[in-house]
């Protein structure tokens, strides 16, 4: 892909050509997400996000599951893992984090979708047995 193309694809670490081999590659686009809410909402959908693809993930629970596919690798690969999960959401130079974002669609009755709202924050008060919470 050269500089400037819109829709783009890689496979293998390499750029390819996104129309060849469907599903097997990574493929992006430059995106105008303002002009595609606008539209969305222009005909009754409900707008999710954009939010950052580290942000997403995140929420998505990559960390969980960077952490068993450790446990699962043979001796010497675990640190494979650990690079992949900084490629994807680190915020740096090498990293893909807010690099990319996400954004979704719905029918407007739909309020919310998973990993486009933020996790509830901890409560400070323990459960107690018995409690209903």
């Amino acid at each position: 892909s050269a500089p400037g193309d819109t829709l783009q694809a890689v496979r293998g670490h390499a750029f390819a050509d996104p129309l060849v081999a469907p599903g097997l590659s990574d493929v992006t686009a430059h995106v105008d997400f303002d002009a595609l809410a606008q539209s969305a909402e222009s005909i009754g959908a409900r707008v999710h996000g954009p939010v950052c693809q580290a942000e997403f993930l995140g929420r998505m629970g990559i960390q969980t599951r960077a952490a068993t596919l450790r446990k699962m690798a043979p001796a010497g690969k675990a640190t494979d893992v650990d690079t992949a999960l900084a490629r994807l959401t680190e915020a740096t130079a090498r990293g893909m984090g807010s690099l990319f974002k996400v954004i979704a669609l719905s029918h407007p009755d739909l309020t919310s979708l998973p990993a486009f709202e933020p996790s509830p924050e901890p409560s400070s008060h323990p459960t107690q047995p018995g409690d209903a919470r």
